[in-house]
């Protein structure tokens, strides 16, 4: 199944309050990692002494893989929304990573919910932290970090003719989960990829490191989250209806359960953008 067209820059999910970021781009992957980063990630900031910025996030079901300016991290998947106060000057780069990625930088992503464990990667902070630091336009460095960032990964990674018929196959679980809202239920994400339900959660496991439902309930909650801040006037109880909730009471449910507030509250209180301080 193919990679669904995507405009990262344009896709606003996973940012609780956007106003409160500092300079923050999303660059498409190169073709040739295109198998294994949804998107690369790149937040920079330089905020006067004793100023702070919290930035908050409700992260896709996926790793990241991050080069700071002092070291390289890899995020696991979240079980929540989570929070980063930043401070002075810094950056970032990430890769969104997709199932078949995985492989390379841990063999259990379920070991590592909510974790962020640095990882020994000299070889791939070298160049991509030269980028980040040099002395260029700011769009030509962020392409020169992504070129080198990709770079890495593609020596590492198989090439899509070679990567092995699983991955592949959670790739495209994870697609359709996403991208379809028609989807509700793994009965249905299993029937259209032809495959058994116990397929299904076997790949979320090994590819993912979280439950083929747990996807589908963090995709309709991206969602909630945008269409509260995009409509505010609208009504909470068609928000539910509309991403195939119950009903309200389980979707404020869903909201205090990974985000720790309602959606009643979220929508009176996202224009403030909390994060400066």
């Amino acid at each position: 199944m193919d990679k669904p067209v995507e405009d990262p820059q344009h896709d606003g999910r996973g940012v609780l309050y956007p106003a409160s970021l500092p300079s923050f781009h999303r660059l498409p992957p190169p073709d040739a990692v295109a198998h294994l980063v949804r998107w690369f990630w790149i937040p920079e900031w330089d905020l006067a002494p004793g100023r702070s910025s919290r930035q908050h996030v409700i992260s896709f079901p996926a790793s990241n893989l991050v080069v700071e300016p002092g070291f390289v991290a890899l995020a696991g998947p979240t079980t929540r929304a989570s929070h980063r106060d930043l401070t002075g000057r810094g950056w970032a780069v990430g890769a969104l990573l997709r199932p078949a990625a995985v492989p390379l930088v841990t063999g259990t992503p379920g070991a590592l919910r909510d974790d962020y464990l640095r990882l020994d990667l000299p070889d791939l902070h070298a160049p991509v932290a030269a980028a980040m630091t040099g002395d260029l336009a700011p769009e030509t460095r962020r392409q020169r970090a992504v070129d080198a960032f990709a770079g890495w990964l593609a020596d590492r990674g198989p090439s899509l003719a070679g990567t092995d018929e699983a991955a592949l196959l959670a790739n495209a679980m994870t697609d359709l989960i996403d991208g379809d809202p028609e989807l509700l239920r793994v009965e249905q994400v299993a029937d259209r990829l032809g495959v058994s339900v116990r397929s299904v959660q076997r790949l979320a496991v090994q590819y993912v490191g979280l439950s083929p439902a747990a996807m589908i309930r963090r995709r309709r909650l991206q969602e909630a989250v945008e269409l509260l801040r995009s409509e505010p006037t609208t009504d909470l109880a068609a928000v539910a209806a509309d991403l195939g909730y119950a009903d309200q009471a389980h979707l404020a449910g869903d909201f205090r359960t990974v985000l720790g507030f309602t959606p009643s509250s979220y929508r009176s209180q996202h224009r403030e953008s909390p994060g400066d301080s």
